[in-house]
């Protein structure tokens, strides 16, 4: 599995994917994996209230990376405390929370994905 980015024909990247891009309306169609990119926290916080199965306290943060000629930004999980500025790179995790814990059908749910990690 991978991290995804998607762009349009015209080099607009967004995260998450867009059916159509919003800076130029072109359908998205082209995947940018940024699995092995390296981005920098531009802002971040913890959270002391989650919501049922998610760890607590939950460490979240904005990450810019650079693609060349566009920059593209996520909001995720981070495995340790960040600061503004600091390097991290996305890891897989298997869980992002409980799905025991929630009211939905586990099966019914993806419960992986990727949380950034200080380089």
């Amino acid at each position: 599995m991978s991290f995804e980015a998607h762009s349009c024909p015209n080099g607009h990247v967004t995260y998450p994917r867009h059916t159509v891009c919003p800076k130029c309306g072109e359908e998205q169609t082209e995947i940018v994996d940024l699995t092995d990119e390296v981005g920098t926290v531009v802002t971040w916080t913890t959270s002391t209230a989650t919501p049922p199965g998610v760890r607590e306290p939950n460490h979240l943060a904005i990450v810019e990376f650079n693609l060349g000629e566009t920059n593209v930004r996520a909001l995720g999980q981070t495995t340790d405390p960040v600061e503004t500025g600091d390097q991290v790179t996305p890891v897989f995790c298997k869980e992002l929370r409980d799905p025991g814990a929630g009211i939905r059908e586990k099966e019914s749910q993806d419960w992986d994905g990727y949380r950034f990690s200080p380089v």
